[in-house]
């Protein structure tokens, strides 16, 4: 069992900077990809950055591309979203998630077993 639990949301104007964390905990040894994702009221969850552990390798949304960063510390206990120049659009309930055994960075949500509680981010014109 992974334990994931997120932080570091709330609301921010448009153009500004939030950074979410989420704290790994548990059996991760299985665990090769960590991912965000997002779901705003009425829309399908879906897939934000999501980071290869071992590779260090990344994979982003074409939404959030250069203005994103998913980053995961040396002890890889803790993974961060950078998230700058934010958007009204990028409103949404944050979700942090673990995928076990997979060999590339995916934001396919199919791939992931463990996700954390949600974290909500609000960005304003």
């Amino acid at each position: 069992q992974v334990h994931l639990v997120e932080s570091g949301g709330g609301s921010v104007q448009a153009g500004g900077s939030l950074r979410l964390s989420c704290a790994v905990s548990g059996n991760t040894d299985s665990t090769t990809c960590m991912g965000w994702f997002r779901q705003a009221p009425g829309k399908e969850r879906e897939g934000v950055a999501a980071i290869h552990t071992s590779s260090g390798t990344t994979r982003y949304a074409d939404s959030v591309k250069d203005r994103f960063t998913i980053s995961l510390d040396n002890a890889k206990t803790t993974v961060y979203l950078q998230m700058n120049s934010p958007k009204p659009e990028d409103s949404a309930m944050y979700y942090c998630a673990a995928a076990p055994w997979t060999y590339r960075a995916t934001i396919d949500l199919y791939y992931y077993k463990y996700w954390g509680q949600g974290n909500q981010v609000t960005v304003s014109s």
